[in-house]
């Protein structure tokens, strides 16, 4: 069974950082695309970054060059580093493969919630 469990959030405030982690089991980390999305109060879950098994990585418009996504494939883990922090990164953020597919992807983990305020 797959697991994502996802940590590192909290409150902050703006221009602040926080890292998040995301451990997954059940599956073969290192050959999976693995991607962060994020979903804010009423509205629907977007995506935020990915980084592919050979370290390719792709970001959202509004986080590039703020956010850093990583990997360690020996702790089955991945990382979100995220700088520069505004209120809009307000969000319930998790971790999934990418792309994420209704039919075949994992069930969604509880998520990590950030939040930007002063």
């Amino acid at each position: 069974q797959v697991q994502l469990v996802e940590s590192g959030g909290g409150l902050v405030q703006p221009g602040g950082s926080l890292r998040l982690s995301c451990v997954a089991s059940g599956i073969i980390f290192s050959s999976n695309t693995m991607g962060w999305y994020r979903q804010a109060p009423g509205k629907q879950r977007e995506f935020v970054a990915y980084i592919t098994s050979g370290g390719r990585r792709n970001y959202t418009d509004s986080v590039k060059g703020r956010f850093t996504i990583f990997r360690d494939n020996a702790k089955s883990t991945v990382y979100l580093r995220m700088n520069s922090l505004k209120p809009e990164d307000t969000a319930v953020y998790h971790c999934n493969l990418w792309p994420y597919s209704d039919n075949y992807s994992p069930g969604w983990g509880q998520g990590t919630q950030v939040t930007v305020s002063s």
